[in-house]
């Protein structure tokens, strides 16, 4: 679950890790009050507006503007809310449509005394699947693409792994900050902050921590100016709080439909629609349509339990998708007997009513005889297969035909 840099910046704070303040608004009337707020904790006219989204490089769109009065703040924030933001991250990049700002953050100016005495690193925190360990991934280059550092001078980018087990340890965050190139006060800021910092991304079940930039102040203060974060889904039922800060609205309409039902799915680009039982069935499936000329058009996992009702609104999740030209049902009867399944495939068919798309569905385990009889007897346009190969080929040829 991806969280709002306004929403990242609260639990930075629950864990004393410094951050720049600021205050959400969705409103110009909000902005307004909330830059009061800002100006008379800083003592400064200069503020910051961000247009609070899920996506990086807000800055290069127009998201992120400095302002230097009221008259500023009103005009710049009646720009930003209601604007169609497009960044590098944002569905289709700087072509596409961009995403809806609903919500922005009036900030206090962080760079203090002056912007040119201050220094901003790169620092965020992760899982080593590999290695079965934590990572923190720091850089002096910060407030720029990480990605473009570690390909043009990977010699900048700095990796500290922690065993889980034993937590973050003194020597590291001394050495982070070594790494780092301070000393004397800024030194041991920095070593707090990296403390604090991983404290928090362990006790709120995260899954990545992204602070870029990391500023380092002239007053050699160590503070978060962005944050990224990320939360591990499997572990929200241990946080009703945070569960609580989901956005529905800047996740995929249809990914939000289908976690009503219960569904496992996440929207690809791909013109073959998949409806699987099993992640690791689904992962295989979608390898051998790849390799059969198609192309994933989901990733979707009714789940060891599906039934009538779910596979009917699976068809329905699959079929909005409008660039889906063909339909692979491939289900293992394991818990799950294949006779209900291939039953609630027709019964969604017929419920649905005028489905274009062909389909191919391959049922195999528990009564996969009996499946096989019902889908053939149906009367329907559904073809049915044994192997595996053998569904990847008819959803070739019928995209062949569509061709």
């Amino acid at each position: 679950m991806n969280l709002h840099e306004y929403q990242g910046k609260q639990i930075l704070e629950q864990y004393g890790v410094n951050i720049q303040r600021g205050y959400v608004a969705e409103t110009t009337e909000q902005a307004l009050a909330a830059y009061h707020k800002i100006r008379e904790q800083s003592g400064s006219d200069v503020a910051i507006v961000k247009a609070q989204i899920h996506a990086g490089g807000r800055g290069k769109g127009g998201g992120v503007q400095l302002v230097k009065n009221e008259d500023e703040l009103q005009q710049v924030a009646g720009q930003i809310l209601g604007m169609m933001l497009k960044t590098p991250q944002t569905p289709g990049g700087l072509d596409g449509a961009g995403k809806l700002v609903r919500k922005i953050l009036i900030a206090e100016d962080a760079y203090k005394p002056d912007f040119d005495s201050c220094k901003e690193y790169y620092m965020s925190i992760l899982m080593d699947r590999e290695r079965k360990q934590n990572v923190i991934i720091y850089s002096t280059k910060g407030g720029m693409n990480i990605e473009q550092v570690a390909e043009e001078s990977p010699e900048l980018v700095h990796k500290e792994y922690i065993d889980p087990t034993l937590g973050m340890q003194g020597f590291q965050t001394r050495k982070i900050a070594f790494n780092l190139g301070l000393h004397g006060q800024a030194f041991k800021e920095m070593t707090k902050f990296v403390h604090k910092l991983y404290t928090a991304f362990v006790g709120s079940d995260a899954s990545l921590f992204e602070i870029n930039p990391c500023l380092h102040t002239g007053e050699d203060q160590i503070i978060a100016v962005d944050c990224k974060v990320t939360i591990d889904d499997n572990a929200l039922f241990r946080h009703p709080d945070l569960a609580a800060m989901r956005d529905i609205s800047e996740e995929d309409p249809t990914e939000v439909e289908a976690k009503k039902f219960g569904l496992n799915y996440v929207n690809l680009d791909g013109n073959v629609g998949c409806m699987v039982n099993g992640a690791g069935l689904a992962m295989a499936t979608m390898d051998i349509i790849k390799l059969s000329g198609g192309e994933p058009a989901n990733f979707l996992d009714v789940g060891g339990t599906a039934d009538a009702e779910r596979v009917e609104q699976a068809f329905r999740i699959i079929l909005k998708d409008p660039s889906v030209e063909a339909i692979l049902i491939n289900i293992f009867g394991g818990i799950v007997r294949c006779d209900r399944v291939a039953q609630g495939v027709v019964d969604a068919y017929k419920n649905l009513g005028n489905i274009n798309v062909p389909i191919i569905v391959r049922l195999q385990g528990t009564n996969a005889d009996i499946a096989k009889k019902i889908i053939d007897e149906s009367g329907l346009e559904v073809q049915s297969a044994i192997l595996l190969q053998e569904a990847a080929d008819k959803v070739a040829e019928v995209l062949r035909t569509v061709a």
